[in-house]
């Protein structure tokens, strides 16, 4: 069954249906929280409050965007609440090694690894959404946008704040080489 019907029948009450579209998405999900958060246990969390919210809510979901869409809008609102609600949360640097030791990350060294993913850390959620759904999901600048409820000009700019911050954060932690020096 294809995603529109699924979420069709999800509307009409069908369970099976709605824990379909859950699982088509539910990698893509976790895969973007757990990128946006650096903390496995914490984006269990958020995932899991997003899921709860997206099945309490699927009647009023309108299926002119990927369900997955919604459902990150939706955890991105979830990050936010929480963010504003607890802003002495700290992130454990270590807490995600285990679970983020995939294919892309196995050519990288453990110290890059680190610097690297500290680097986007450090970046503000809304350059970090964009960051993470532009270089990492390959999300067009209008669906960003249509996710994070902004303008396209607003996403290029962060975009583009995004990628000089990291270069700069990245150039000094030696993990980039700088311009200046290659010349």
């Amino acid at each position: 069954m294809d995603e529109k019907r699924l979420i069709e029948e999800a509307k009409k009450g069908n369970k099976e249906a709605l824990y379909k579209l859950i699982e088509n998405n539910l990698n893509i999900l976790s895969g973007f929280v757990t990128k946006m958060t650096q903390d496995y246990h914490f984006a269990q969390d958020v995932v899991q409050e997003t899921l709860l919210r997206a099945i309490m809510n699927i009647d009023k979901f309108s299926p002119d965007a990927k369900f997955s869409t919604w459902l990150i809008k939706i955890s991105i609102n979830v990050y936010k609440n929480f963010l504003r609600k607890n802003k002495r949360y700290t992130y454990l640097d270590d807490s995600y090694k285990d679970y983020m030791q995939d294919v892309e990350h196995a050519a990288i060294s453990n110290s890059e690894y680190n610097d690297i993913y500290k680097a986007v850390l450090s970046l503000d959620y809304k350059f970090r959404a964009v960051f993470i759904l532009k270089h990492f999901y390959g999300y067009k600048y209008k669906e960003i946008a249509k996710i994070l409820n902004c303008p396209v000009g607003t996403v290029r700019s962060r975009l583009h704040f995004a990628i000089k911050f990291l270069i700069k954060e990245l150039e000094k932690k030696g993990v980039l080489e700088s311009e200046s020096k290659k010349e």
